[in-house]
């Protein structure tokens, strides 16, 4: 039998939402760029989609908010 994407979704097609990245998650995530960690690992760490990590690294979100010390 092949696997389908319905085969890995739960029971009822419900799907848990990605998390939101607050602002009290920006400092630590801009430091752990400014240290050279891969985006993708960043976004694996939050549940987010590597894009809005991507937009905290080239200042398009949040570009208020420093880096963690």
């Amino acid at each position: 039998m092949e696997n389908t994407m319905a085969d890995t979704q739960p029971p009822g097609g419900v799907r848990r939402p990605s998390y939101r990245i607050q602002r009290k998650d920006v400092p630590e995530i801009k430091k752990r760029l400014l240290r050279g960690e891969h985006q993708n690992r960043i976004a694996a760490d939050y549940d987010v989609n590597p894009g809005r990590i991507s937009e905290i690294n080239t200042g398009k979100a949040f570009p208020e908010i420093p880096a963690a010390a």
